[in-house]
């Protein structure tokens, strides 16, 4: 079973390598498992999920991340995204002057073997099949990626990507951020849809909210730059009644 593990994990700002934001975090990841990483904002749960994509901004000084028992930190983002990584950004980006179809359509033949080339109408139909299970308009398709997109907008177009490629694992950062009610359900359905034997989540949150649409196999709880906690469902239950200072008391008092 392909799996993603994180080893010992020091991971700091490109800019201030000496100032580690994760700090020794150790977590396997595999197919068919979906893993709520929760925590107060600045304990390093978007920075985690960013090196691993390998974004720039962030140096990993220690540790490994590997993928089916390869580490992954010499490869180039692009390359870590062809392997089966995808990342999903709280804040995904605008591409003016790019419509969707094309760059799901380039993202898609890039994933493709040397020479293979993408069918178009084999393509559309299927694309069009995703839009149609996120509520999103077809005519999107001739829109710049992201432009003048609400944010509900925004995080089904991620979705949408997420759905097209396939990847092996997602790491999915506040996906619920800024999303209302029907947004985040529509969203989640199109998660719950890819869930299988051969997709693994690692889902950021802050609220237990998103949770309900998204049933979680393990919950972590990520502070100061360490998973402290690991549980079930119940442990964001908890977390939701409690609060965030129930865990710095026990890490207090431990």
């Amino acid at each position: 079973m392909p799996s993603l593990e994180i080893r010992d994990l020091f991971v700091a700002l490109s800019a201030t390598p000496d100032k580690p934001i994760v700090k020794g975090l150790t977590l396997t990841i595999r197919t068919g498992e979906v893993h709520a990483i929760m925590g107060p904002n600045g304990t390093g749960k978007s920075t985690l999920s960013k090196a691993i994509a390998g974004h720039p901004d962030y140096v990993i000084t220690s540790g490994d991340v590997l993928l089916d028992g390869k580490s992954i930190l010499a490869m180039e983002p692009d390359q870590r995204a062809r392997a089966g990584i995808f990342l999903a950004f709280q804040y995904p980006s605008e591409i003016p002057g790019v419509t969707i179809a094309n760059f799901v359509r380039a993202a898609v033949q890039a994933r493709l073997a040397e020479g293979e080339d993408l069918d178009a109408t084999a393509y559309y139909k299927r694309l069009y099949s995703k839009m149609d299970l996120l509520k999103i308009d077809r005519k999107f398709t001739s829109r710049a990626v992201n432009e003048g997109f609400s944010g509900g907008e925004k995080k089904r177009c991620e979705i949408l990507q997420m759905a097209m490629l396939e990847p092996t694992f997602a790491l999915m950062d506040e996906t619920d951020s800024g999303l209302d009610i029907d947004a985040l359900r529509i969203v989640a359905e199109g998660v719950e849809a890819m869930r299988g034997d051969k997709f693994g989540v690692m889902l950021i949150t802050h609220y237990q909210r998103l949770l309900d649409y998204i049933v979680p196999d393990f919950v972590h709880v990520m502070y100061d730059g360490r998973i402290v906690k690991s549980g079930d469902k119940s442990l964001a239950l908890e977390l939701e009644a409690k609060g965030y200072d129930w865990i710095k008391q026990e890490l207090a008092t431990a």
